[in-house]
């Protein structure tokens, strides 16, 4: 476990969580984390798809020790196929070979747009998974003032960069997970072209939580929740496992026939090499466990 004094002595120096970002765009029982985690927040939206909050990101946990980032990141597949639902979490978030990725690769790899189309619907989504203060939550006021974890994608993830790495050198670069002098983060939902949109969220600017009062932030940064178990192994079913699942789903009876790639100038895929559609977001894997009958 860290000491209070060494995060408020250490809170200013921005290389250390500067060198995490830099290193998440490299290829690297109860689910912790799923919809039936009650630690979990998620905003609401209205009718329209609309919808809005405050947060503040909160630093590494104390129970997860000086070295923790205050953030972990995991990789899962959500899709459907003739025998189901395939709904994982992907072992290319431990650095190991996960069937999806392989078999997407196959399809990359043939030459042919059609099966790139479909390595494209059965790609690896990124999720952050962060502890949070709710600071306004009018949907749900029940929420305000408690620690949450909050499991976001890359839109978000990406304002947080740019808060830390501001584009213009008028703009002072801010540690949002700073509990000093971090800053509020107005979260801003709409619904475009059917998709959740976040491009209007922004950071407020910068003030201290419960006015700087340290024996109450000790006392909140004592309460989060560790982010570790999100890596974990048991977090993660076995390869044969997944393999076996994702055979069903697509629909395979035995041996499974593969084309090979038609030249061998055709460069290596990774999951992150396809796009999809603008304005989708990396945090709807909820929405599809919604619709799986079964796993």
């Amino acid at each position: 476990m860290s000491s209070f004094a060494n995060l408020k002595r250490s809170r200013n120096d921005l290389d250390k969580l500067t060198k995490a970002i830099e290193d998440t765009t490299s290829p690297t029982s109860k689910e912790a984390g799923s919809k039936d985690d009650t630690r979990l927040w998620q905003p609401t939206v209205d009718k329209a798809g609309n919808g809005m909050a405050v947060i503040r990101f909160l630093p590494a946990p104390a129970v997860d020790g000086d070295d923790a980032l205050p953030w972990v990141r995991r990789f899962d597949h959500g899709f459907q196929g003739p025998g189901g639902w395939y709904i994982e979490n992907s072992l290319t978030t431990l650095g190991q070979k996960d069937p999806v990725s392989e078999y997407n690769t196959t399809l990359w790899n043939s030459g042919i747009e059609a099966n790139k189309e479909i390595a494209r619907k059965q790609k690896r989504r990124l999720h952050y998974i962060a502890n949070i203060l709710v600071i306004s939550d009018p949907s749900n006021p029940s929420n305000e003032g408690q620690i949450k974890l909050f499991k976001f994608g890359k839109k978000i993830f990406d304002k947080i960069t740019e808060a830390m790495n501001p584009e213009f050198a008028d703009e002072t670069p801010v540690n949002p997970f700073d509990m000093w002098e971090g800053a509020n983060f107005k979260l801003k939902i709409r619904n475009v072209e059917g998709y959740r949109n976040y491009d209007k969220s922004e950071f407020a600017d910068s003030s201290p939580l419960f006015e700087g009062d340290d024996a109450k932030l000790e006392e909140l940064w004592k309460k989060e929740f560790s982010l570790k178990e999100f890596t974990q192994k048991s977090q993660f079913k076995p390869y044969e496992q997944l393999k076996a699942r994702l055979d069903k789903v697509l629909g395979f009876d035995g041996e499974v026939v593969r084309t090979k790639a038609e030249s061998a100038d055709i460069s290596p895929f990774k999951d992150d090499d396809v796009v999809l559609k603008s304005g989708v977001e990396d945090e709807d894997l909820d929405y599809f466990k919604s619709l799986a009958e079964t796993k």
